[in-house]
């Protein structure tokens, strides 16, 4: 926990939104000075006899563990748990599991998992572990009696369909349900037999009482209990009677003594329930005062993505993806195997800011993210995508034997990456010999105007010949190009050139003989091959399932090109998660699960060097 002496330094810096603006008032007036903390979750009475709340602020982050987070839910992440660190407050960890037919101890595991990798921690005082609804079951049950013993609510047993329509729409009101008007043993008496059973699901709902007529749909009557027979992950089948999220979630901030209750914009039109929920408790004596606050901010809208459990989750079972974890997969662990950092996504989220306006923000503003942090992180390497061999034909002549090899050195990263009295990282050590791999795009037969890199000697328009292009290998020799070998279809198998001796790069000859170009290439003596995966955007249009259309008609065909590369031998001995720069290529990380370093190397795109979609 972050006291209030520890306020985060860089909150001084940061960018006020209306969030901040709330809180701040707050300390100012003193909103929640009088809250106790007992060390740990509980009604009125059992907050009474703690002590004054050590954490300025709390929040939370609650999500239900049926799928895995998202993008979208990083956001919330870096929301919930930034405020609280710089404030000097808690954010606590909920799994807001009250729907026992979706959730499941695998999605348990995968959020705990990736709030931990975004940096945060809901760790305080006397409790490291995640709180979660089910464990307020039982006060859960205890409110509604209350609320039943105060009037406030009845058990109603008409049918769904008689439901919806009494409740009416935006134009008409709603008709008081017949069973509205039964006495409190009644209902008391009528609530116990759905929680021990005796009634069938879907036979009877305990509702809210406010009014049929309020403009507020939401108001109308709300359905707070419903009968489910499902085993729970955590409970087992000791619940037959399961309460509903919007009767649930404020609940659960009450007990955890939650202050600012931050969600996304859709749930703006439950407020006054989650509000007269509060008032209607309080007033009975089970919960302290002052209740927690509900704020609204715009959810994340982000360009060639859906965020939608539902999609996703198809996308998996039919096979577009190869998992939740699939590279193309907007979810955290998805992310995270195509190589984002926990920082990147951080500076995402406090780049696109916190508004109560829906707006898009383009996919390339996360992938500059990435681009910003990785720029002085990530280890340079040069790598061969498409590789044709390069023989050098001279070089017996040059260096007496075909076999003879050099030592050449890069740094591993440039020298304004690095920081003033930072060690420079090892620099980086490979071959060159006789043949190396180059890419097929550096040579051409024919070079078109202003083609830089390897073409042979050209005839020119009055018959005299000039000599071939000059470049360099990049760490090595400056070469001339002198033709290139075919097959019989007439494709290019090898590149020949000639190596110019005492030019090699870091000697005093260095600068002698002016190349136009420097090319990456990669040794036939050292080079490993590796699998390379070239992750691409997964849909083709920025707005896949606009309108109500089938987003599955979106998908881009070109999301994923897996080729036989050859990396240097520092690439090969990348640990996995290890983030590399591919010159002139861009960002790559060896895949978490499936690189072995020294053995078998497998390299999966991030992002490109510059945003070059669609151009």
């Amino acid at each position: 926990m972050t006291t209030p002496t520890d306020k985060d330094t860089s909150a001084e810096h940061k960018v006020s939104n209306f969030l901040r603006q709330i809180i701040e008032k707050d300390f100012e007036q003193g909103t929640y000075a009088s809250r106790r903390w007992a060390g740990s979750p509980g009604d009125a009475a059992h907050h009474a006899a703690g002590q004054p709340d050590p954490a300025k602020i709390r929040t939370r982050f609650p999500p239900e563990p049926n799928g895995y987070l998202h993008v979208g839910h990083a956001k919330s992440i870096c929301i919930n748990f930034g405020l609280a660190k710089e404030y000097g407050g808690v954010c606590h960890l909920r799994f807001d599991d009250t729907n026992p037919e979706k959730e499941d101890t695998e999605y348990v595991n995968s959020i705990i998992e990736a709030v931990k990798w975004l940096g945060f921690s809901w760790s305080q005082a006397g409790n490291d572990k995640p709180y979660q609804a089910s464990d307020y079951f039982d006060f859960m049950y205890r409110a509604a009696e209350a609320l039943i013993e105060a009037g406030h609510a009845y058990v109603d047993e008409q049918s769904a369909e008689d439901m919806r329509t009494n409740r009416g729409d935006f134009v008409k009101p709603g008709v008081d349900s017949p069973f509205r008007n039964r006495t409190v043993a009644e209902n008391l008496a009528r609530f116990r037999e759905m929680r021990d059973g005796k009634l069938a699901d879907g036979a009877a709902v305990l509702r809210a009482k406010i009014s049929m007529q309020s403009p507020n749909i939401n108001m109308r009557d709300p359905a707070i209990y419903r009968i489910r027979r499902a085993t729970h992950h955590h409970t087992g089948d000791t619940w037959c009677i399961y309460p509903m999220y919007t009767f649930a979630h404020p609940i659960e901030d009450a007990l955890e003594q939650i202050t600012h209750s931050i969600c996304t914009l859709e749930f703006e039109d439950q407020r006054p329930f989650y509000d007269w929920l509060m008032e209607r408790l309080c007033e009975c004596g089970l919960l302290a005062a002052p209740s927690p606050k509900q704020y609204e901010f715009a959810r994340l809208n982000l360009t060639y993505v859906i965020t939608s459990k539902r999609k996703l989750a198809q996308l998996v079972n039919e096979s577009k993806v190869s998992g939740w974890d699939d590279p193309r997969m907007p979810t955290i662990v998805g992310l995270r195997r195509r190589g984002y950092t926990p920082e990147s996504l951080r500076l995402f989220a406090d780049r696109i800011g916190v508004t109560k306006s829906d707006s898009w923000i383009d996919y390339s503003t996360l992938e500059g993210c990435l681009r910003e942090d990785l720029e002085n992180k990530a280890h340079r390497g040069m790598a061969v995508l498409d590789p044709v061999k390069l023989v050098l034909t001279n070089w017996m002549d040059a260096f007496g034997s075909d076999s003879y090899t050099e030592a050449c050195t890069q740094p591993a990263l440039p020298h304004s990456a690095i920081a003033e009295g930072q060690t420079p990282p090892a620099d980086r050590t490979f071959l060159i010999g006789k043949e190396v791999w180059i890419e097929r795009e550096d040579f051409e037969e024919v070079p078109p105007k202003g083609y830089k890199r390897l073409s042979p000697p050209q005839k020119n328009a009055d018959g005299t010949a000039s000599a071939g292009a000059v470049v360099r290998l990049k760490g090595g020799y400056v070469i001339e190009c002198t033709g290139c070998a075919r097959d019989a279809a007439g494709n290019v198998t090898e590149v020949h050139a000639k190596v110019i001796p005492g030019t090699k790069s870091g000697t005093p000859g260095a600068d002698s003989v002016k190349a136009k170009a420097a090319i990456t290439w990669v040794s036939v003596m050292d080079g490993v091959p590796a699998e390379v995966r070239l992750y691409d955007r997964l849909f083709a249009e920025a707005h896949p399932d606009a309108g109500g259309k089938d987003f599955l008609q979106s998908l881009n065909p070109d999301s994923l090109k897996v080729v036989t590369a050859y990396v240097e031998p520092s690439l090969a001995q990348a640990q996995p998660d290890q983030k590399f720069q591919f010159e002139r290529f861009g960002y790559f990380v060896a895949d978490r699960l499936d690189h072995v370093a020294g053995a078998k190397p497998v390299f999966n795109r991030v992002t490109g060097l510059k945003d070059s979609w669609g151009k």
